[in-house]
């Protein structure tokens, strides 16, 4: 069993305040830490603290949270000021993927942490050994890879680089858990750590079968569905290969693994949607066709099943099996 920290007395900084952000606040206010906001933007500081707001809000008619969005809102400080960054702990930094961004937000943040309080960024896409080369104390420094909403999944990477301090990274590790996280703890840095090389995998088949007329996008997206989607949140790769027959899958990856697509480049078909200017939902033009109102409506759907499926999922927790074999040693003794 993980060891209890008490969140109240940890003070955590993060700077960039846009979507994911304050999402990734929202988190950490729910979890009892006192938080430092830095909107390197000036427009973002108003509109974070109204998003911050209302997810609370809605973590509160979900039953996520027990006391009001008020009391919570207390721990949090928006700014502009790097400097009220002096007492936190652990500082979050969650800015464009962009070395340059990153790196000057790291000159601005070391610049008033303590050499012990821990660095991390939220990358998906830049390798953490990298980025730590650009800080002053590369050990302190680590991987934390949220997935939007970041105040509901159970989702989290704990990314080590090359000269990251394992001690450190356990630590991190456990203290996540306590956001109600169920995290990974990426050993080895790898260029988009675990998720993300899963389902790019995925994504890039997709595209294959799509582009070479063997199904729709409709098709795709509806075995990912009825298939995939039904046993990834309880079991992940690994438990449903054990649970449905392991040298079914040996016999079936020697014959369909030399016919699997291995593009290195993006497929046409999203090349041709990110040049004309789509976004997806975000500005109503992506894969699917849609009106504005349809736009909406699937953001607001996704919100609600986010929250939908965390209540199903949270039954059914990673140690689901050994609770369920504690609970019968105990009634037989």
């Amino acid at each position: 069993m993980k060891k209890s920290v008490d969140t109240s007395k940890i003070t955590v900084g993060l700077v960039g305040m846009g979507l994911m952000g304050s999402s990734i606040v929202t988190c950490l206010l729910i979890a009892g830490h006192r938080v430092v906001g830095v909107a390197p933007l000036a427009n973002e500081l108003d509109a974070s603290e109204e998003r911050i707001k209302a997810h609370l809000h809605k973590a509160k008619e979900e039953g996520l949270i027990k006391h009001s969005p008020k009391r919570y809102l207390k721990q949090l400080t928006v700014t502009e000021d790097y400097g009220l960054l002096k007492d936190c702990n652990l500082v979050i930094e969650c800015t464009l993927e962009n070395l340059g961004i990153k790196k000057a937000v790291f000159e601005k943040v070391e610049a008033v942490i303590a050499p012990d309080a821990l660095l991390t960024s939220n990358t998906s896409a830049i390798p953490i050994s990298i980025l730590q080369k650009e800080t002053r104390h590369p050990e302190r420094f680590f991987g934390l890879h949220w997935t939007e909403p970041a105040y509901t999944t159970r989702f989290l990477e704990v990314i080590c680089g090359d000269l990251s301090d394992q001690s450190k990274a356990e630590y991190l590790y456990g203290l996540s858990s306590q956001w109600g996280k169920e995290p990974i703890l990426v050993r080895k840095d790898i260029r988009g750590f675990i998720a993300n090389r899963l389902m790019y995998a995925m994504y890039r088949e997709a595209f294959y079968l799509v582009e070479n007329g063997y199904a729709t996008i409709e098709d795709v997206d509806r075995a990912c569905r009825n298939n995939t989607g039904y046993f990834m949140t309880l079991v992940g790769i690994f438990r449903w290969m054990d649970l449905t027959g392991v040298p079914a899958y040996h016999t079936v990856m020697q014959e369909l693994f030399p016919t699997l697509n291995n593009d290195t480049k993006p497929a046409k078909l999203i090349e041709d949607i990110v040049t004309s200017g789509g976004k997806g939902v975000s500005n109503a033009k992506g894969f699917y066709s849609y009106t504005e109102e349809e736009a909406r409506l699937w953001e607001q759907t996704y919100k609600e099943f986010a929250f939908e499926i965390r209540k199903l999922a949270l039954k059914y927790p990673a140690d689901v099996v050994k609770k369920k074999l504690s609970n019968k040693k105990k009634k037989k003794s």
